[in-house]
């Protein structure tokens, strides 16, 4: 299989929520029981490759259609378990030939879940990749790290990622806004300080925020010099948001850009392909074609779907 890169200099740039990509195998110092073959979803080898390769066609998905398809040449990932899977991903599934590398957090979160960032050597040269570590907050569970990525495009410039997946809000939108704000807090900081050293930065920040584009935590990293360019994206089969909850659409994944790189956006939609998609049954409309539907086997893709933007690098 052969693969186009920046067909026409446009770069393009994918975050996605991979819902629950985990291996079969028990780590014994995490609570990832459920997926194992003993375990509640009887997760087993079968149920994990085709996960892997779900994933892997989704994200080639992304890139387009016919003549103008092109390998997205960034992806930003949440929901990747370990090294392992990520691993397995780029070189083993339906995305070994595309060359990917990649590099991810190792963080404290209980269940072992954290995120990871594909990108195309042919395109993105890396620098430089570290995690920030979230503070400890009154009964918040350890979450997820944020990486942190600065690499260089065909263009020259550096480009500093932020990969973001906030806690949920489990337990109630206000009782768990002050974990996101941490987290979004030390973002801020993080932001802050390539301020301090770069005259303005290139910065892209993605992921799955669990609040929506005029929540209390989006709001303060808007005012340290990012912009929402996701926020008004749609997709054309159905899609109003990334996540649907008891039949509404929600937005709660993002793409953030600093004023620069938001100048160079060709567009940004919510990437909701037809195969993606199932009926929603009960509530109408459509929905994401998720890996389970409660503890039902689904065979599917994600709960969230992707977002896609697209740069002009030339």
């Amino acid at each position: 299989m052969s693969f186009t890169y920046l067909l026409l200099g446009i770069f393009t740039f994918v975050e996605l929520n991979c819902e629950n990509l985990f291996d079969c195998q028990r780590d014994s110092i995490k609570d990832d029981t459920e997926f194992t073959a003993d375990g509640m979803r009887r997760w087993d080898v079968h149920k994990y490759w085709t996960k892997l390769n779900n994933i892997g066609k989704e994200i080639l998905s992304c890139g387009g259609e016919g003549a103008e398809w092109q390998l997205p040449d960034i992806v930003a990932l949440c929901e990747v378990e370990n090294d392992s899977v990520v691993r397995d991903l780029t070189k083993r599934s339906v995305l070994r030939n595309a060359g990917y590398e990649y590099v991810m957090t190792d963080s404290p979160d209980e269940r072992g879940i954290d995120v990871a960032l594909l990108y195309s050597p042919y395109t993105f040269r890396l620098i430089r990749h570290y995690s920030l570590c979230i503070g400890s907050v009154k009964k918040m569970r350890k979450t997820r790290d944020i990486l942190y990525v600065a690499g260089q495009t065909t263009l020259g410039d550096t480009l500093h990622i932020y990969v973001v997946h906030a806690p949920s809000r489990f337990g109630g939108k206000r009782v768990t806004n002050p974990f996101r704000m941490a987290v979004v807090e030390k973002l801020a900081e993080s932001i802050d300080s390539l301020h301090q050293r770069i005259k303005e930065p290139n910065i892209i920040v993605a992921g799955d925020f669990n609040d929506h584009h005029d929540d209390e935590s989006l709001r303060l990293i808007y005012s340290h010099g990012v912009h929402n360019i996701s926020c008004l994206s749609r997709g054309k089969n159905g899609a109003e948001g990334t996540y649907k909850f008891k039949g509404k659409w929600e937005h709660i994944d993002h793409i953030l850009a600093s004023q620069k790189v938001e100048k160079r956006m060709v567009s940004c939609h919510i990437h909701d392909k037809e195969f993606l998609l199932e009926t929603d049954k009960q509530y109408g409309g459509v929905q994401p074609l998720r890996t389970y539907r409660g503890y039902r086997y689904n065979r599917g893709y994600s709960d969230h779907l992707p977002l896609v933007a697209r740069f002009n690098m030339e």
